[in-house]
């Protein structure tokens, strides 16, 4: 699936408080997975109701167990896709992206920013 501007989905501002428990979960269970030090960072990040107004969550397929389905979380910051449409849904596939830095930092970004080039012709 593309990256959607809007995001897709409901938001978390359309949940009630029970819903909104639920997706701060969902998230922390794949920010969770990070290092110590970002999943404390995401955390604190995703505790601010404000934050959570703009996660937008997506559905498609079936809600029968076994059957095939697929979800995305994201917002501003986070892409979190599950998918378990394969093999009569016994093959499940995840990712999450940080999309402001992908556990990297833009290095090439970086030098151009503080580095003078001379531009060629």
């Amino acid at each position: 699936m593309a990256i959607t501007i809007p995001p897709k989905g409901i938001s978390g501002r359309g949940l009630n408080n029970e819903q909104r428990h639920l997706l701060r979960r969902l998230v922390t269970l794949y920010t969770g997975r990070a290092p110590e030090f970002l999943a404390d960072a995401y955390d604190t990040h995703y505790a601010s109701d404000t934050v959570l107004d703009a996660v937008h969550f997506g559905w498609a397929g079936s809600t029968d167990a076994g059957e095939p389905h697929c979800y995305r979380v994201q917002d501003p910051r986070v892409l979190i896709e599950y998918d378990n449409t394969q093999r009569y849904a016994n093959h499940a596939h995840s990712v999450w992206r940080d999309l402001t830095s992908d556990f990297g930092l833009d290095v090439l970004a970086e030098h151009r920013a503080h580095i003078a080039h001379i531009a060629h012709e």
